[in-house]
């Protein structure tokens, strides 16, 4: 006969065994999601182009942002990262990268989004690059998973130009 301390440490191994190929399964399923998210960025106003003292251009704009992000929730999805950014070119860098807002979504009831507001991080750039400068409005979501693997995707919205001169 088997001494306590072995069967509770047969049984804890086998449970911890079932946890680890309900964890493996959970992860699988996510693979047969096919999400359809949507969204949409538009730029209400400019709120001021100015050209600090040091020589950087910075930006502050009013941004509505209208999403359905529902899609992307599944049994298996503890929280949704998303965070808008604004990206351009520059002779220095073929990409630059801001993020202007950002927010958690932890339930898909919440995944509906219609916000209107301004950045809540500063765009600015290093150098007097900003003026007339086009640029991209860029959704980008990081699915938090219960279990597994952390998906990431983006929506990109094209067609935006700064202003010619500071205000």
């Amino acid at each position: 006969m088997h001494s306590f301390g072995y069967r509770a440490n047969a049984l804890l191994t086998f449970a911890l065994t079932i946890l680890a190929l309900m964890c493996a399964l959970a992860s699988f399923s996510d693979n047969f999601n096919f999400p359809s998210p949507s969204a949409e960025i538009q730029i209400v106003k400019f709120n001021w182009f100015q050209k600090q003292p040091h020589g950087n251009d910075e930006v502050s704009l009013t941004l509505n942002i209208t999403a359905d992000l529902q899609s992307l929730f599944t049994w298996n999805t503890k929280q949704i990262f998303i965070f808008v950014a604004a990206e351009y070119e520059t002779p220095q860098n073929s990409l630059n990268q801001v993020s202007l807002w950002d927010a958690i979504i932890p339930e898909k009831e919440h995944a509906k989004l219609w916000i209107q507001t301004a950045n809540k991080y500063r765009f600015v750039d290093q150098g007097s690059n900003l003026r007339g400068k086009e640029f991209n409005l860029t959704l980008h979501w990081h699915v938090m998973p219960k279990t597994g693997k952390m998906f990431a995707d983006k929506l990109v919205m094209s067609g935006f130009r700064l202003p010619e001169e500071h205000r």
